[in-house]
């Protein structure tokens, strides 16, 4: 990943700052919006919080083979069930949250309007946030809980948070039971009721 140093000088416009170790954003002039997410430079995924732009890392290899795992399982059997559409990571949902203007998952299902060549206009019902090598910690974690909370705040029935690394591989958090996951070690089948009934993630 370039520099803060290396971006400024790509983009003179940007005021380029480190915020989390996952992310980095940028402060605009005047007032950030939706629209400003269009023209996030570096082709990345990228979420509207607190008034600025967070721009998401990139995935490492694991990470993003399975997220492109998860979105094959959900085109096998979402789609053709009519369940909704499934979209991968750098897609932006867009929300009305106080804090929170978008969500920008690894993998997701989407079942409201569709809206062309706009971001879709509300929450996935199933989104899929899964780490990078360095994504661990207490100040991840407290981040990762925010997050979900605002997910389900937005209308988001599940959330996965995955974890390569660890030996509870997926948890399952659900807006019924938002802080008590069920959870899916290597060699489970896991899923992801209510929010995509009947299908198995294996």
């Amino acid at each position: 990943m370039d520099s803060p140093a290396e971006l400024d000088e790509q983009e003179d416009n940007l005021a380029w700052i480190w915020t989390v170790p996952w992310s980095y954003c940028y402060p605009i002039k005047g007032v950030v919006t939706i629209e400003d997410l269009y023209h996030v430079p570096e082709d990345r995924g990228a979420e509207l919080i607190d008034g600025k732009i967070e721009v998401l890392s990139y995935m490492e290899g694991l990470p993003g083979l399975v997220a492109g795992e998860i979105m094959f399982s959900l085109m096998q059997y979402a789609e053709p069930c009519g369940l909704g559409v499934v979209f991968g990571g750098k897609i932006g949902y867009v929300v009305g949250l106080p804090h929170r203007k978008s969500f920008s998952p690894r993998a997701s299902l989407y079942n409201g309007p569709n809206t062309g060549m706009k971001f879709p206009s509300r929450a996935p019902m199933f989104a899929a946030e899964i780490r990078n090598s360095w994504e661990y910690g207490l100040e991840v974690d407290a981040h990762r809980e925010q997050k979900r909370a605002d997910y389900f705040a937005a209308g988001t029935l599940v959330v996965w948070d995955v974890d390569l690394l660890g030996a509870d591989v997926v948890k399952v958090y659900r807006a019924s039971d938002p802080t008590t996951p069920t959870v899916y070690r290597r060699g489970d089948t896991a899923e992801a009721e209510p929010a995509v009934p009947g299908c198995p993630f294996r």
